[in-house]
């Protein structure tokens, strides 16, 4: 699937994704009471539900382009975005919590940007240059950092787990290199539409997972009211900055970028439950921060100074 050049590049597109996680990370805040408890199953198809619902004008608008302008290629892309990275990496992600180790799906969630950038060499013929792979070393190792209280005491318990979690990575990853394909053929807003549109079917054949269809019918109105701003904030909102972004942004880059998921986590479960942090989640967070700080400006001033050269035809807006 090389046919396609995606968008070009530009300045504040790293910027964007980053915030776009951080909007991400706002998710505990809407999955208290009796959200919280609901099977993965259950919240991953009514969150689709109601995108669906609202977005239903612009999914529509966006499957007329669609069908105008994508290949075949683009359209095995989006499936595998819509059915892989939207539905189906979240309820293998959230299922590997249910084998007990909170540690082991957390730990190989930082393989996303592994399956990220190997896609992007091979799918969008992005090169990494000699500084990037300082970039990326740092990013993971804050985030690892920042994911466990105490990072000496982590192990893979047990395969199923691993298997699921490094699937979801691997999901995740290749959304975000085919996210950045598509951005060429459609609108932002349209994309994110055509993603949920796409998902919904898949999300509705795993809700008998884990019991999911039982809780789906059973929904009271503070579930629902949890599910919808779920959908609405961290989905519809961060999904939506996410694609503007990733329109402007190098996969490779967009992949660290979007590593600053955990540093908002920690910051809402600190402001709106009082979490605290140990001595190396801060040290984490100080770390991740700084790099994504530096990255973000290195790509204010120059896309290639955050260390990824796309090709010319992408790289031909630089400056827009």
């Amino acid at each position: 699937m090389t046919g396609t050049a995606p968008t070009t590049v530009t300045r504040g597109g790293f910027l964007l994704v980053t915030a776009a996680a951080a909007l991400w990370g706002t998710s505990a805040l809407f999955r208290f009471g009796p959200a919280e408890a609901l099977p993965a199953s259950t919240v991953v198809a009514v969150e689709h539900l109601i995108l669906v619902a609202v977005l239903a004008p612009v999914l529509v608008r966006g499957v007329r382009r669609a069908r105008a302008t994508f290949d075949r290629g683009d359209v095995i892309a989006l499936m595998l975005v819509g059915v892989g990275a939207s539905a189906v990496a979240t309820v293998l992600f959230t299922t590997a919590f249910a084998f007990g180790d909170p540690n082991t799906p957390l730990l190989l969630q930082q393989l996303q940007p592994v399956f990220a950038v190997l896609g992007a060499r091979l799918v969008l013929g992005e090169r990494l240059l000699r500084r990037y792979p300082v970039f990326f070393v740092l990013a993971v190792t804050g985030a690892f950092l920042v994911t466990f209280e105490d990072p000496t005491q982590v192990s893979v318990a047990g395969a199923a787990p691993a298997v699921l979690a490094a699937s979801a990575a691997a999901l995740w990853g290749m959304g975000t290199v085919l996210g950045r394909r598509l951005t060429a053929k459609v609108s932002f807003f349209e994309l994110a539409a055509l993603r949920f549109g796409v998902g919904l079917p898949a999300a509705l054949l795993l809700l008998p997972v884990g019991g999911g269809a039982a809780a789906a019918t059973s929904l009271d109105g503070e579930a629902l009211t949890s599910l919808l701003l779920l959908a609405l904030i961290p989905g519809l909102l961060g999904l939506t900055v996410y694609y503007r972004g990733l329109r402007g942004t190098p996969a490779s880059s967009a992949t660290l970028a979007e590593l600053a998921f955990p540093l908002s986590s920690l910051l809402v479960n600190y402001l709106a439950f009082g979490a605290t942090l140990t001595l190396t989640q801060g040290l984490g967070v100080l770390l991740l921060a700084a790099t994504i700080t530096v990255m973000g400006l290195a790509h204010q001033r120059r896309p290639e100074a955050a260390g990824v050269r796309v090709p010319a035809a992408q790289a031909a807006g630089a400056d827009s």
